[in-house]
């Protein structure tokens, strides 16, 4: 192996799985420089994404499992330092991190294969005033695009009193956090009907309040309003330009439904559950574009009992002939788009009840980040000490001239 020039062994352990690479990292100092060195991680991380290769599925119950998305067969328990006896929160992923939460002050971020969790700094909530308390809170994370910055959004509602059952009263508290300045940000422009966004049946009974991820936008459903006029709404926040937008929906389908987000390869989806009797999935093919709305499936209950309470599509397969999907945070699926049939998917190990979601096994390392910002810290510390010892040359100079 010493003998072989390090762009060959490069070019061998980009075909390599995450799994297998980390294990590879200890057969010496030159293959963990190669493995761990942040150009390699991004072009991995590439064909990756791909190849659709190092897919993976995260179940959410009271403990965090992982299940390789090749085999399906075996739920794996997160073992992670974070993780405490009342069950760690997961409210994100993206391209290998997954963003934990055990409260308001302890939130983290993770890359289970790499085992590297790094915690991130406590905000404290500031109420708007003595008589209101804090109510839900909203959370996101996902990666700006144009910035390689990976950013948390934390939204939190707010009631004025105890007899408030509504908590519209006040503007919620939007913060984000940047992992590369590693501090939070207070976002002060939003839409007046962010305010609205929280309905506890929809919340939490249905389903919790994460934004879901798709072309570097986080995405929350507004329910309907019907005392203020207003329909299904989904919102986003951009994460460039950390502004609050509303996407547009398609035009040719019926309003009388129950909405929800999804992704489905990259591409935002909506869920449409029409009384739990039949759901539909469209699919935004080109992102903010309305015409690009597209029909994906339609599910009807199988018998007049059979509800479908809660549908979420995953992943396809590799022939992309079936899709993978979630159904009432029981079960997984595969539904075969042609036949129109669908077939249950049995893991070992998995919890009663879960939430699933897709993400990809990376080699990203959070000590990069640490390491880049104690880099950005000693060149302001640097920089402070030129300009302190510019600024004590000229008192010195200037004293002289007085002399």
């Amino acid at each position: 192996m010493s003998k072989l020039p390090l762009d060959i062994i490069s070019d061998v352990f980009i075909l390599l799985p995450v799994k297998t690479l980390v294990r590879f990292k200890c057969l010496s100092k030159p293959c963990c420089a190669v493995i761990d060195d942040p150009d390699f991680t991004r072009l991995h991380l590439e064909r990756s994404k791909e190849t659709r290769s190092n897919l993976n599925l995260i179940l959410k119950g009271l403990n965090l499992y992982t299940v390789d998305f090749d085999t399906l067969d075996v739920a794996v328990p997160i073992d992670h330092p974070f993780s405490i006896a009342t069950g760690t929160e997961a409210f994100g992923s993206c391209n290998g991190l997954i963003g934990l939460r055990n409260s308001e002050r302890f939130l983290a971020l993770f890359n289970p294969a790499t085992r590297k969790l790094m915690k991130l700094p406590t905000s404290p909530i500031d109420l708007p005033d003595d008589s209101s308390k804090s109510g839900y809170v909203f959370y996101g994370f996902g990666q700006d695009i144009k910035s390689n910055d990976y950013k948390v959004v934390r939204m939190v509602q707010f009631y004025k009193n105890e007899d408030d059952e509504e908590g519209c009263y006040y503007d919620y508290e939007v913060k984000v956090y940047s992992l590369m300045h590693n501090c939070w940000k207070k976002i002060t422009k939003f839409p007046y009907y962010l305010r609205f966004l929280f309905v506890f049946f929809y919340h939490l009974l249905h389903r919790r309040g994460y934004g879901v991820l798709a072309n570097g936008v986080l995405h929350w459903v507004l329910p309907p309003r019907s005392e203020m006029g207003w329909r299904n709404m989904i919102v986003g926040f951009d994460l460039g330009t950390e502004e609050f937008t509303e996407v547009p929906q398609p035009d040719d389908v019926d309003r009388n439904f129950l909405l929800d987000v999804g992704v489905l390869d990259g591409c935002l989806c909506i869920i449409c559950n029409y009384n739990q009797v039949n759901v539909e999935i469209l699919v935004m093919k080109r992102y903010g574009l309305k015409e690009s709305w597209t029909w994906l499936l339609s599910i009807q209950k199988a018998t007049p009992t059979n509800l479908v309470k809660f549908l979420r599509p995953l992943a396809y397969s590799k022939d992309r002939m079936k899709i993978l999907l979630e159904m009432d945070s029981q079960k997984l699926v595969w539904y075969d788009l042609q036949r129109k049939k669908a077939r249950t998917v049995k893991i070992d190990g998995a919890p009663d009840s879960f939430s699933a979601g897709i993400f990809i096994g990376s080699l990203i390392s959070l000590n990069d980040w640490d390491e880049e910002l104690r880099k950005k810290q000693k060149e302001q510390d640097e920089g402070r000490k030129r300009s302190r010892k510019k600024r004590d040359n000229f008192l010195s100079e200037g004293f002289k001239l007085v002399l």
